[in-house]
Parts: C-alpha cells; structure tokens; sequence
C-alpha cells in the first residue's frame, strides 16, 4: 500500500514498478515536489526516508507530466531493487513501446540510449531495441497512410494464456452468419473512407476456424480495397484448421502473407495449454500453405506451462530449419479474462532469461533480424514480445500499429480504429464492442461513429 502525498495522479505508473517487485503488499510513503526544473521523489520505506533529485528542463506541462512520470517510477525502482537486490530486464521503463520511447527522445534531439541507460534498461536490450529501430527504418521513414483490420473473433477451443475475447466455434456457431454480414456491411462502409491501404491484416483468433463459405464471404467484402501489390495478411491460426480449400481461397483473393502459430512443438504441452493439434499436424500445415507461395510467419510462446528453456529452444530450432519468413517470438504473460491469469497471482518462470537470450542468439545465427517489439504487463521475467523476419521480409503492418504511425481502420467485434494526428502528437481511436451480440446489435452505431472518426 502507498499513501500519497499531493501526488495520486502517479499511482497508476508507480505501481506498473512496484508489481515488478511483488510489492504491492508492502507499504510506502510518498511525497513529490517540483521547483525550477528539479523533481524531488521522497519514498518512506521500512521506516526510512529516501530522496530522489532528478534535473530536467521543462518546456510545458505535457513535458513535466512525463518528466515526473519518468522520474518517480525511477525512483521506485531504484530504491526496490537495492532493496531486494534484483534488477529488471527494462530497468524503469514499463511502457509496452520502448522503440516509441526512443524515436521521441530522437525528435525532442536527445541521446535515447542515454535515456534508457539511466532507466536502468540493460545493455543487452538497448541494442535489441537499436537493432529493432534499425530494420523497421524504411517502413517507419514512410509513416502515414491507411492499414485495414479485420477481426475474425473465433477459435476451435481457447487456450489458459488466451484472454481475447475469441469463442470457441462449437458453442456459438449459430452466431457466425449473421457476424460475417456484419463485417460484410462494415467492409462496405469504408471503401469510401480508403485510398489505397498499406497493408491488410484479417486476425483473429483463428480465422480458418470459419467455414470455407465464410472465409470467402469476408475476402470478398475486401476485394476494392486496393489488395494488388500491397501486404495482405490472413492470421490463419491453428494447425488443425487448415485446408487445402481454405489456401487456395486466400491465394485467389490476393493474400500473400499467411500465420500458421503452434506456440509449441511438444505435444504435451500442446495439450496442457488446451490446444487440439499436435506437432505432425503443424508441419503438415506448414508444408500445406508452403506450396501457395505465402510469405509464412510462425508464432512461438516462451515460458509456457511446464515448459523448460531446452523445450523451448527445440521448438525454436525446429521452426527455424523450416526457413520461414517471419518468426514471432512471444514472453508469456498473465492477462485478465485468461485462465491462467485466474489460476495465478504471479509469474515466475524458470529460465525464461534463457529462452530469450536464446531466441535472439540463434535467430540471428539464422540471418533474421528483429523488427518489431512490444511489452505487456505482468509478462514472464519483465521481458518482451519481439517479431523476427528474413531480409526485405518484415511486416508493414506490424510496425505501423506497434509505433503507431498510420491510421488503423478496423473492423469487427473488438476492433479498434485510429486516427493519428501526426503533427498534433495524439491519436484518436474508436473501439467496438467486444462481445459479439453487442457488437452485431450496435453495428449501424459502429458504421457512424467510424465514418466520423475519419471523415
């Protein structure tokens, strides 16, 4: 518990520091003071004062907002982890865009390394972050433009990580036609709101949990949108929902990047999680989409249940040798509206420093370079999300909503559109519903509000 003194307008971002050190328990005292461009954090902690004195010239009052954000969540953290004698991948930083950290630190003519050191960010993930900035920099030197999302919210089953709001198809299968005409009605609405996008993203869940006869229906509602030479994702999903049909719709409808995501190579813990499929059916699927001549991307989880670091590396080798385009590799976290989050008030994973040291030694043995990142909280051992891709091979997609520089119209359940005010510095968003029948009984509202958002 923390009393504040003149200041609970920080709580949200000292606590973001104070979970990754399991101590919301414990109690402190905390008074902050600014005078003449100097944030003083004075924190009683087990019957001790500890000040903090940090210099910043400030121009405004959106700066001194971030500054003394910054500065008390520094302070936190470096008192917690004298005290407990542990340090954090991240250091400070808890924001889930460090890259978006340090292109404005760039354009305010700072040295962001310099910035993230003083966070207490280690060595190790400076330079991922450089080497992350480095291969999205002529996808990020062209921001701007439109990207179109489409949410296709079903699953054969959910897995005990899954807090999205996807269903499995068995229960609520009468629900999907009448969705997909919701999503056909919205698909509609925005021709006259698009140019030519930048890229296309149909994601679920698992949209090849759906019908061939739906599939089709949702890639037709896209053709006009501009889906020739552009990137157009379909995030197919599970191994087990894979078709030749289902391919062969896709590569007719101009799609050129596929998903296939196993999380896993090891059937128990396959099973363990609640998935369905096995290992032999991912290969056998990626072997499937392979002959389409899709750019594949291949999602791996670290830290999953019963896993150990040896588990993991066999699972990333046995991707790897499949060469495909992209390689995602995700921290596991706890999420609420996730099984695991319920069965769990904490993280802790052994080796998952291991896993991902890993990931990045033998990923870039294999000539992939990181090229987007992105942090959650509550993730295993504060580490990080990180997408891997081939040469010329990383996804426009993925950078501009991981920075954030380009509007995102988005349709669907649980679709979040933006606006982004570039020379404003803010982004206007409007989000549907997350529940289906809510989402299918505002749609009409949904239409309006969109069309305003960026009319």
């Amino acid at each position: 518990m923390i009393e504040y003194c003149n200041c609970a307008w920080l709580e949200p971002e000292i606590m973001d520091v104070v979970r990754l050190f399991d101590a919301e328990d414990e109690k402190f005292g905390f008074h902050f003071e600014y005078n003449n461009n100097v944030y003083y954090n004075h924190i009683e902690y087990g019957g001790e004062i500890y000040s903090f004195e940090d210099v910043q010239p400030t121009e405004d009052e959106t700066q001194f907002k971030r500054y003394a954000k910054r500065f008390s969540k520094l302070a936190f953290y470096t008192l917690l982890s004298r005290a407990k004698n542990m340090t954090m991948p991240y250091g400070a930083l808890t924001g889930i865009r460090p890259t978006k950290l340090a292109y404005t630190e760039i354009a305010a003519g700072h040295d962001w390394r310099e910035v993230f050191a003083r966070m207490g960010v280690k060595k190790e993930n400076i330079s991922h972050v450089g080497r992350v900035m480095e291969a999205q920099r002529d996808i990020y030197k062209n921001a701007g433009g439109q990207d179109v999302f489409v949410s296709l919210p079903f699953c054969p089953t959910k897995c005990e990580y899954c807090s999205f709001i996807t269903a499995p198809v068995s229960r609520i299968g009468n629900l999907i036609d009448p969705y997909i005409s919701c999503v056909e009605r919205e698909l509609k609405s925005i021709k006259s709101l698009i140019k030519t996008p930048k890229s296309i993203y149909i994601g679920g869940g698992t949209p090849f949990a759906i019908k061939e006869e739906f599939l089709e229906r949702v890639l037709q509602g896209v053709q006009g949108l501009g889906t020739g030479k552009i990137e157009y994702t379909v995030e197919a999903g599970r191994p087990d929902t894979f078709t030749p049909e289902k391919l062969a719709l896709c590569r007719e409808f101009g799609v050129n990047r596929l998903c296939v995501n196993p999380q896993s190579l090891k059937d128990e813990t396959l099973e363990r999680i609640g998935r369905k499929h096995t290992s032999a059916q991912f290969f056998a699927a990626y072997e499937m989409a392979e002959k389409y001549g899709f750019d594949i991307n291949v999602d791996l989880i670290a830290g999953l249940t019963g896993e150990s670091a040896a588990d993991f590396i066999n699972s990333l080798k046995g991707v790897i040798a499949l060469d495909p385009a992209n390689i995602t590799v995700h921290t596991l976290s706890l999420k609420a509206g996730a099984r695991l989050k319920e069965e769990n008030k904490r993280l802790h994973v052994e080796g998952i420093g291991e896993m991902i040291s890993a990931s990045r030694e033998l990923l870039t043995k294999a000539s992939y370079e990181p090229y987007y990142m992105y942090r959650q909280k509550y993730q295993a051992g504060g580490h990080e999300n990180c997408g891997w891709c081939k040469k010329g091979k990383a996804s426009v997609y993925n950078v501009d909503v991981m920075e954030e520089i380009a509007d995102n119209v988005a349709v669907g359940a649980n679709a979040i559109s933006k606006r982004v005010f570039a020379e404003e510095e803010r982004i206007e968003r409007y989000a549907s519903p997350k529940d289906i029948p809510a989402y299918m009984n505002k749609i009409e509202e949904i239409i309006c509000r969109r069309t305003a958002l960026f009319c």
